[in-house]
């Protein structure tokens, strides 16, 4: 596998997580540790600050340039954050749950891709993928689907994952 496709995982999968953890942060600056499903979200948060410190380590490691988006993100995932937890905590399971499924998707392309290719990143992306099911059924079990305007809600993030995604492997 070419190195600029593997720059290309690296920084589009540390600017998931960096952004992932900021969405975190704005639910959690909404709701406090008070509201339902704060406990859960909190250790998602941390679970993803975890897998957001891995791949910073192995960005630096190969010296592999982040996105130049990372501002963008910092806000906009902490707006994303906040906006579903002002809709309620059932919205903002239903972001997390929206999320993982276009992660999952996107992890698990990048697995294909990958092959033995870079054991490594590979190793790095199944773990990952492994807790954002366990986050999506986490979200699912907590009652994402019953936010109000669950499929358009869902819907939506979904879209604006996978554009953030492709956004995030180039620039």
């Amino acid at each position: 596998m070419s190195g600029k496709r593997s720059d290309r995982m690296l920084r589009v999968d540390q600017a998931g997580e960096f952004g992932a953890v900021r969405i975190y942060a704005g639910q959690l600056a909404v709701m406090g540790n008070r509201a339902p499903h704060s406990a859960e979200i909190a250790s998602m948060a941390q679970q993803e600050a975890e897998h957001r410190a891995k791949f910073d380590r192995l960005i630096a490691e190969r010296g592999v340039r982040p996105t130049a988006l990372q501002p963008v993100w910092h806000v906009a995932g902490f707006a994303l954050g906040a906006a579903t937890a002002l809709i309620g905590p059932e919205a903002a399971m239903a972001c997390t749950a929206a999320i993982e499924e276009e992660i999952d998707r996107h992890y698990s392309a990048q697995l294909d891709e990958l092959g033995s290719d870079d054991p490594e990143l590979g190793t790095m992306i199944e773990e990952f993928r492994d807790d954002e099911r366990a986050h999506r059924e986490t979200a699912l079990a907590a009652g994402a689907e019953n936010a109000p305007a669950y499929t358009l809600l869902s819907g939506a993030i979904r879209l604006g994952c996978r554009l953030a995604i492709r956004l995030s492997e180039r620039i």
